[in-house]
């Protein structure tokens, strides 16, 4: 199942969620032009290496200094290939604008960074031995699933499901098709912790963390009704209520 289509009703244009897309696309591009060499030293500069943290003598003494923690920061804005980052805005342009109306812009730029930085403490803590470079937004993208799921629980989603050369559209459940997704992460983190082989290069448990932030930031960020007039039926995207569902 691809996701195409979130069915969420907004009021104000995503304008955070566009700026982060266009940071990460520019951060991405300037990636690309640095050579093998330069782009091995920016990686160890600005990735996330968990061991940095953990182990003395690998990268020299144990990170002090507030500068040697900024990779936590740094690493969400950083992506591994063309793939890696596509999927990522598009997870990012699909669900972030309906969390960003109902947050508004200051709190829903907190919310990103935060579970992004959750993301990096939960991926270091799990895998302190670890000496590969963890960046991308994944993380951070995972919290704004958290808070998508947890402010729209009725939502639906609209997915492409190709039969052969035949697509095929669907609504469903938007606590059901991100459910499973976190399923899958909790299963492969497992895995990963319990067969570090088989673990792969993904940072499955950046993605829990950021997720589980998400999910209890979204609540007591939420714009009180005061401050945000609640929709009439009529004001939903065609088919559906203004909270996403049928």
């Amino acid at each position: 199942m691809f996701p195409i289509r979130n069915t969420v009703a907004t009021r104000h244009v995503p304008i955070v969620t566009w700026v982060l897309i266009a940071l990460n696309c520019a951060v991405f591009l300037f990636e690309v032009k640095l050579s093998p060499r330069e782009l091995d030293l920016f990686l160890l500069r600005f990735a996330l290496i968990p061991a940095r943290y953990f182990q003395v003598g690998l990268f020299g003494d144990i990170a002090s200094g507030p500068a040697d923690y900024l990779p936590f920061f740094t690493n969400m804005f950083l992506h591994g290939g063309w793939l890696h980052l596509i999927l990522n805005m598009w997870t990012l342009w699909l669900f972030g604008p309906a969390v960003e109306d109902r947050l508004g812009p200051g709190r829903y730029l907190g919310l990103y960074v935060a579970c992004g930085i959750v993301a990096s403490v939960t991926h270091a803590v799990f895998n302190p031995t670890s000496t590969e470079p963890a960046l991308g937004a994944s993380g951070a993208i995972a919290g704004i699933l958290g808070a998508y799921v947890r402010m729209f629980p009725l939502a639906r989603v609209v997915v492409l499901v190709p039969i052969v050369f035949i697509p095929l559209f669907f609504d469903v459940p938007a606590v059901v098709f991100i459910g499973l997704w976190f399923a899958t992460q909790l299963l492969q983190g497992t895995t990963a912790l319990l067969m570090p082989a088989a673990g792969g290069a993904i940072a499955w448990w950046a993605h829990i963390g950021g997720f589980v932030a998400g999910l209890a930031l979204a609540t007591p960020l939420r714009r009180p009704p005061q401050r945000y007039r609640p929709y009439q039926a009529d004001e939903g995207v065609l088919g559906f209520e203004p909270s996403g569902s049928r």
